[in-house]
């Protein structure tokens, strides 16, 4: 963009030169470029601050460790890695044989105590059996309710399902597997549809003109030459490098990192983008522009800049 700017200033200063004929001498020539020097770098300066551009932006995501609930073979896996599944699909199944089991020896336990305790009620109305028998028998029943009702939840626990609709990252469960509670192994790693946000990091000088609502506009490197127009969702009221936490150690300024970049959270409201928003992954990398209400009009000088950005992202040196 400076270039540019600077070509057309030199084209505007031609043609002022020429066709007013103004003369070449030690006063008109260093006062146009005088002149040059001050009036781009105030549209620069002007158009840094007030629409400030990240190059580091990033589209984030929330991951979901699925850990196995109880201890067992898995005995199915019925999904596959990257499929997407809707809130309560079956994720996988630990053999519920042993739970079963457990919840039948409980629900005839808990029958005979129950037989025991009229048993009980009715010899003592007959004055044949002590109270304490009757307690006993009691407590025996109010026991195995508990008891039963456990057993049933690790059960119900031996099916995992989806805990909403998403997809599954990475899959290490297979049938035969020995899944474990302890140490927390997780069996996959399960991605929250509605998990995904745009995080644009801008330099702190840029504070005063991130305001939630404002316009903005977002490249990714993974699309080149599209531009996406979006807004600012919110901005983080907490940088992470002034985190503090628990510990034996006081504050001090030596080693202190450099400064952090506020985190700005985007919304694209594009609706072209939704032709691209499943081949995007989390985690894709791009570049952002905000565009505030100050000095509206140098903002065509950024969006310009932007575009000239995205279509670069069709050059690479790699190989």
């Amino acid at each position: 963009m400076d270039l540019l700017l600077i070509l057309t200033y030199t084209a505007l200063c031609v043609f002022i030169f020429k066709v007013f004929r103004i003369p070449l001498n030690k006063w008109s020539v260093p006062t146009a470029v005088l002149g040059g020097v001050l009036l781009i770098g105030a549209l620069i300066f002007t158009m840094n601050y007030n629409h400030p551009y990240s190059e580091l932006s990033r589209e984030y995501f929330v991951t979901t460790p699925i850990v196995a609930p109880v201890g067992g073979i898995v005995v199915e896996v019925p999904v596959q890695q990257g499929q997407t599944i809707e809130k309560g699909d079956v994720l996988f199944k630990v053999d519920p044989v042993p739970y079963q089991n457990r919840v039948a020896s409980l629900k005839a336990q808990l029958k005979s105590a129950e037989m025991d305790l009229d048993r009980a009620r009715q010899l003592m109305t007959k004055g044949a059996a002590a109270r304490r028998d009757l307690d006993l028998a009691q407590a025996q029943v109010d026991r195995l309710k508990p008891e039963l009702a456990n057993a049933l939840y690790d059960l119900e626990r031996t099916t995992v399902t989806a805990p909403s609709r998403g997809r599954v990252a990475q899959l290490i469960a297979r049938p035969g597997l020995m899944a474990s509670t302890m140490p927390l192994r997780p069996l996959m790693v399960f991605v929250p549809q509605e998990s995904h946000h745009l995080v644009a990091w801008f330099r702190q000088n840029s504070l005063l003109r991130l305001v939630p609502g404002d316009e903005a506009e977002v490249t990714f490197d993974g699309i080149p030459g599209e531009v996406f127009s979006a807004t600012v969702l919110s901005v983080a009221p907490v940088i992470a490098e002034g985190q503090l936490q628990a510990s034996g150690n006081l504050i001090t300024a030596t080693g202190n990192q450099i400064p952090g970049r506020i985190p700005v959270i985007i919304n694209i409201t594009d609706e072209k983008f939704a032709a691209y928003a499943n081949q995007v992954p989390g985690g894709a990398f791009g570049q952002a522009a905000v565009y505030s209400e100050h000095f509206h009009h140098v903002a065509v000088m950024r969006k310009i800049l932007l575009r000239m950005a995205a279509w670069m992202n069709y050059l690479f040196p790699f190989h």
